[in-house]
């Protein structure tokens, strides 16, 4: 292919993702091929020659589209969407088109000078004091490395990337059971060790930690000859939308010296709403907030949005500068490569910026207020129901549920059956979780293009299929 075609193929290619996204509901959410379907129609070799973008292209939407879950379906209630406004799309394919590799100020500065602009939009937009800048992140995976990273090097005065580990005692990091798996790896990345993560006890509707258990457990670990080096705060959890305390854990904190970190994922989007921001009261005074626009704002994944109340302390902990990465004759600049564990950076600013001029911030919040009720309708609708139990109430857009008819003894086995039975249906995608033991199943409602109706069929469909079970 030359460039000289690329016209014409990208607008074949831009009316095709338009009529998908427009016809996306028409589709069962999930894809129904079998283990090696995709794989066994791929050919064995690449091919020696040139072939036809034409070929190409059909066997684009002949193998390829039916291995594919529309995460863009409105009907995709499972996990937390991974949104794609067609705002987004647009600015994800000019970054595309243009390719620049955004590691440095001097290799694109238009890219990091938006970065800093934008993250101080999102700074504003969800409240958070002017103390805090940010950066983006390809995850909130790589956030949290990269604030555990900081805080071991801070408990260890900095030694930690020069010497290593060894012959130092060991470090504890905090976090509830509900914190999201990335925390997991992040202490294994970072050599801290999966036995050094303390679980500390939850309580109450939210399933937030127990300031007081975290308290206990800090000031055993030092008794013991252990050297706590931070806390891992949960605002919107995975599972059940679990959310610390997150004042009376950061007193806990501070109190002891620790570095924060708060992980709102998915839940940090809905603080763009004054209204849900009592669920983080506090959280101006953690060191390091991480959230995704590309779960509920609407941008293409990967976006993720880290903000530091010190960035000294992470370039501390990740800046290397060889002399070919140097910028020489310019000052004050900043090279957000030694913010970030990778070198090499995308042009991530650019769908923010189309997003929020594209829909405005009061637009976004009408889309998650609406998301907020809808969900919260549905759940009050399940809860009327005689053979539903409802698990864990609302938090934002996400519940759990059960079904729980008389007479059953194994409701796990049921449920298991039912959310099996409601995706293979098709017509709606739910996740499942457990709840203190218990196997339960998941409702969010969040992405970017679905309606009421689209929520409410959700009723129909479970209760339909979870009755023909029994």
């Amino acid at each position: 292919m030359q460039w000289n075609e690329f016209g014409a193929w990208g607008a074949r290619v831009a009316e095709w993702a338009q009529h998908y996204h427009q016809t996306v509901g028409e589709r069962p959410v999930r894809a129904r091929t079998r283990p090696g379907e995709v794989l066994n129609a791929l050919p064995l070799a690449p091919p020696e020659g040139a072939e036809a973008l034409e070929d190409v292209f059909r066997d684009f939407e002949d193998v390829v589209m039916p291995g594919i879950t529309h995460w863009q379906h409105p009907r995709f209630f499972a996990y937390f969407n991974s949104n794609a406004a067609p705002a987004s799309v647009l600015a994800e394919f000019l970054a595309v088109a243009l390719a620049p590799q955004c590691m440095l100020w001097q290799t694109s500065p238009a890219a990091t000078e938006m970065e800093t602009r934008m993250m101080d939009w999102l700074r504003q937009a969800l409240g958070l004091p002017q103390p805090f800048q940010g950066v983006i992140q390809d995850s909130a995976s790589s956030a949290t490395l990269a604030a555990v990273l900081t805080m071991r090097e801070k408990a260890l005065n900095w030694t930690g990337n020069s010497e290593g580990l060894a012959g130092n005692a060991r470090l504890r990091v905090y976090a509830s059971s509900e914190v999201h798996t990335s925390i997991d790896r992040a202490i294994w990345v970072s050599g801290i060790g999966q036995a050094n993560l303390v679980r500390v006890p939850i309580k109450g509707a939210q399933r937030g930690m127990d300031p007081a258990a975290l308290e206990a457990a800090i000031v055993a670990d030092k008794a013991a000859g252990l050297t706590p080096c931070g806390v891992i705060l949960c605002v919107g959890g995975t599972g059940t939308g679990a959310t610390d305390p997150v004042a009376a854990c950061l007193d806990v904190a501070e109190r002891h010296g620790l570095f924060s970190h708060v992980d709102a994922a998915w839940a940090g989007s809905a603080m763009i709403c004054p209204e849900f921001r009592p669920l983080w009261e506090g959280v101006e005074r953690a060191d390091s907030i991480v959230f995704n626009p590309h779960k509920w704002l609407g941008v293409q994944f990967d976006c993720s949005a880290h903000f530091l109340k010190n960035p000294d302390d992470l370039v501390k902990t990740l800046a290397i500068s060889p002399e070919y990465l140097k910028t020489h004759g310019a000052d004050g600049i900043i090279n957000y490569s030694e913010w970030s564990v990778p070198l090499g950076r995308r042009f991530r600013a650019l769908k923010i910026w189309f997003v929020l001029r594209a829909y405005g911030l009061e637009g976004l919040r009408t889309r998650l207020r609406n998301h907020v009720a809808w969900a919260r309708q549905l759940h009050e609708r399940l809860a009327a129901e005689a053979d539903f139990e409802i698990v864990t109430q609302p938090m934002w857009s996400l519940f759990t549920f059960r079904y729980a008819p008389e007479g059953v003894d194994d409701l796990d086995a049921l449920n298991l059956r039912l959310v099996n039975a409601i995706n293979d249906d098709g017509r709606i995608y739910l996740t499942q979780t457990r709840v203190d033991g218990s196997f339960v199943i998941r409702f969010q409602a969040g992405q970017f293009e679905t309606t009421e109706e689209d929520v409410m069929m959700a009723h129909g469909v479970i209760t339909e299929i979870a009755r023909g079970l029994t």
